[in-house]
């Protein structure tokens, strides 16, 4: 199964998106501002990554954080911010296979996927 989490404003995912559709893999989409994430799916995530891997600091939700917000943000908090607000995760997020991607390259893809 192979799940890709995003938004849909997003130019990365929708690159992501269009790629898997091109090379035919069959995938589900999670937009997580229609279905929000829970906090054991951020869980799970935390388990095969380090948070900081997860959190997407060229994002106007990062910078829109205050100085001690940034701070103050560590493997105990992260979940917390993260459910708060969704637009801080790096996308897309890609669930394949049991492993967890970051982030979207038509390279890495290709490799992933095999083709």
């Amino acid at each position: 199964m192979t799940t890709i989490y995003g938004i849909k404003q997003c130019d990365t995912c929708r690159k992501a998106l269009r790629w898997l559709d091109d090379q035919g893999v069959a995938h589900q989409w999670r937009d997580v501002r229609e279905q929000p994430l829970q906090a054991a799916d951020i869980s799970a995530w935390l388990a095969k990554c380090d948070w900081r891997t997860l959190v997407n600091k060229r994002s106007t939700t990062w910078r829109e954080l205050s100085e001690a917000e940034r701070n103050a943000l560590d493997a105990s908090t992260i979940v917390v911010q993260l459910l708060a607000t969704p637009t801080l995760t790096k996308r897309p997020v890609l669930l394949h296979d049991d492993a967890l991607h970051i982030g979207f390259s038509p390279a890495r893809y290709a490799e992933i996927f095999g083709t």
